[in-house]
């Protein structure tokens, strides 16, 4: 493959390298003490479940040629359980039960209602088009985790399990179950600042503007981002990520804005997003902090803004600006510390005149970024 994939979907924290506007030095983010890596979690073996039984399926002719199809109109993936329906037969009613369970699981362990579809299946290289389009009778896989992984596990259309090479793209076709993380990532984002709004880690009502206010606000904009990654996977899906920009509120209390970067997908590949990161007239001070995170699949929102609001609701406002980024990843769970981290990157003491290249506290990953007024129309 041309590029690297990344770990999949993530949460961000934002906090901006300490002396960013000087020569660029990093200040090391703490990392905890690693954890042993945890079984395999609710997500993975629900999709686990799902491409077993899929491959089962696709003993079924019909249903074999419908995936062909749907896969080839819709290359990022296929909804799964829309698949099944409309075509006879047990096999393919039994599909869209199992899928349509499988998609409610999925959403309870993530913290979320009732998304509809969120299981996907995708070809794993389009490359593999035309052995399956020539009759190839297809393997089913899971868009993996864990990107040290040296097998991966393939089902068959009898049940078998067969292990390929990692490193490998396999030249049979193979299937990859995942889930769609972008509309995961929305109803995240969304969760996740309902909750820490709840837990008092809100934004305060804002005071009568003035008329400088009123005329518009100043803004921290990324021109620029790239995440470092030394891992090619062939199974592996595009990331979810997300920004969590904390600092103090006008009230003086924490506060915490989540971010979606929905087009920071592949690592190695600089983006060109002109996205606003910091609203400056949210906060009392002129400094905050980002952490960039992934979604990687199991990501539990409601789990996440939990542990981030016991952390941050201690800490009070001592009448100057106290980084928060160590507060932050001291409260996440220690599986996220794992070979398969959830934690990306993280940048201190971001500054509303801050500009130029950033680079992040850990190592795998940068930003450029300049001051942008955003004026009243």
């Amino acid at each position: 493959m041309s590029q690297s994939r990344l770990r999949r979907a993530v949460v961000a924290l934002t906090a901006l390298p300490l002396l960013a506007l000087g020569a660029g030095q990093a200040v090391a983010a703490p990392a905890p003490t690693p954890a042993p890596a945890a079984a395999a979690s609710k997500v993975t073996a629900i999709e686990d479940e799902v491409a077993r039984t899929l491959a089962a399926s696709l003993a079924d002719p019909a249903l074999r040629e419908r995936l062909r199809s749907a896969t080839a109109a819709a290359p990022a993936g296929a909804e799964l359980t829309p698949l099944a329906a409309g075509l006879s037969g047990a096999t393919a009613r039994g599909l869209a039960a199992a899928t349509a369970r499988a998609d409610r699981a999925v959403a309870t362990a993530k913290g979320l209602g009732d998304l509809g579809p969120l299981l996907r299946v995708q070809l794993a290289d389009p490359s593999m088009r035309a052995a399956l389009d020539a009759g190839a009778a297809p393997l089913v896989a899971i868009a993996g985790t864990d990107e040290h992984a040296r097998t991966v596990r393939a089902y068959d259309t009898a049940g078998r399990v067969r292990g390929l090479d990692a490193a490998t793209l396999p030249t049979r076709p193979v299937y990859l179950v995942d889930i769609d993380t972008a509309k995961a990532l929305t109803a995240g984002i969304d969760l996740l600042q309902r909750e820490l709004t709840a837990r008092g880690i809100a934004p305060a009502a804002p005071a009568a503007p003035t008329a400088v206010q009123a005329a518009g606000w100043w803004g921290t904009k990324i021109t620029s981002v790239e995440v470092n990654d030394d891992e090619e996977p062939w199974f592996k899906g595009a990331a979810e990520m997300f920004s969590l920009v904390s600092g103090f509120g006008l009230d003086g209390k924490v506060r915490v804005d989540s971010v979606a970067m929905p087009y920071l997908q592949y690592d190695g590949t600089v983006y060109y997003p002109n996205q606003i990161l910091v609203n400056w007239s949210n906060y009392k001070y002129n400094l905050a902090d980002v952490v960039l995170m992934e979604d990687d699949g199991d990501t539990n929102y409601l789990a996440l803004a939990q542990a981030v609001a016991a952390v941050l609701l201690t800490i009070a406002d001592q009448g100057a600006y106290i980084p928060l980024v160590n507060a932050v990843l001291a409260a996440l769970p220690a599986s996220w510390w794992t070979d398969d981290p959830d934690y990306v990157e993280s940048w201190y003491t971001l500054a509303r005149t801050s500009t130029g290249r950033l680079n992040g506290a850990r190592g795998n990953g940068w930003m450029t970024v300049e001051p942008y007024w955003v004026s009243q129309l």
